[in-house]
C-alpha cells in the first residue's frame, strides 16, 4: 500500500495511514492491560497476592511495548496511528501505576504531579504542532529510558511493598525511589527536546 508524505518526514521515514495492524492490536491490548494493572495495586492492601499478579501484567505489557514496534519496522506496518498509541500507552501505563502506588500510599502525589505536569506540557505542544500541519514528534530515546527507568522504579517500589522484611524493605524502597526521580527527570529532559524541536519546525514555518 502506498503512503502519503506528510510534515513529520523531516524526523520520520512515511508512514501507512492503515487502523488494523498487527502492531496497533498489540497497543490496543497494552491500553487495556493499564487498568488492570491499576486496579490490581490500589486493591492490593486486603489481597496482597494482586501485587504479584500486577508484576506479571506489567511485564508482559512492558515486553509488548517492544515487540509491537519490532513488528511493525520489520513487516512495514508502521502507521500514524501506532505512532500515537505507542507513546500515549506508555504515558497511560506510568500515570495509572503512578495513581495506583499513591492510592497504596507506597509513594507520595509529588511524583505524580511532575509525571502529568509534563504530560500537558506535551499535550499543549501536540496541539500547536497539528495547527502547524505535524504530527506528533517521534519518540526520543531519552524519553524512552526515562519512562523505562520509572517503569523499573514502580516495579521496585511494589515488590518492596510486598516484602515483609524491614531492612529489605527499606533498601528496595530507596532503590525504587531513586529509579523513579532518575526516570522523572530524563522524562522531563526530554520534553525539553521536543519543545526545542516543535519550536524549531513551528519557526521555520514563519520563515517560510
Amino acid at each position: 500500500m502506498s503512503t502519503t508524505p506528510h510534515k513529520t518526514q523531516r524526523y520520520s521515514p512515511p508512514v501507512h495511514h492503515r487502523v488494523w495492524t498487527v502492531p496497533n492490536a498489540i497497543s490496543f491490548l497494552r491500553i487495556l492491560s493499564i487498568f488492570l494493572i491499576g486496579w490490581l495495586i490500589a486493591n492490593s492492601d486486603d489481597h496482597p497476592d494482586r501485587l504479584i499478579w500486577a508484576l506479571v501484567v506489567m511485564a508482559i505489557s512492558a515486553a509488548s511495548d517492544g515487540v509491537d514496534g519490532w513488528i511493525a519496522r520489520k513487516f512495514d506496518q508502521v502507521s500514524d496511528l501506532g505512532q500515537l498509541l505507542d507513546p500515549l500507552a506508555d504515558r497511560l501505563l506510568i500515570i495509572s501505576c503512578a495513581v495506583a502506588l499513591c492510592i497504596s500510599g507506597v509513594v507520595d502525589w509529588a511524583l505524580m504531579v511532575l509525571i502529568v505536569a509534563r504530560d500537558l506540557v506535551m499535550l499543549i505542544e501536540i496541539v500547536l504542532l497539528a495547527q502547524h500541519g505535524y504530527g506528533p514528534l517521534p519518540v526520543h530515546f531519552v524519553g524512552k529510558t526515562g519512562t523505562f527507568l520509572m517503569m523499573c522504579g514502580i516495579v521496585v517500589l511494589v515488590l518492596s511493598h510486598i516484602s515483609d522484611a524491614a531492612p529489605l524493605f527499606f533498601f528496595a524502597h530507596c532503590m525504587g525511589y531513586a529509579l523513579y526521580w532518575w526516570g522523572i527527570g530524563l522524562y522531563w529532559i526530554s520534553g525539553i527536546i521536543y519543545i526545542v524541536q516543535g519550536a524549531t519546525l513551528m519557526r521555520a514555518d514563519r520563515h517560510a
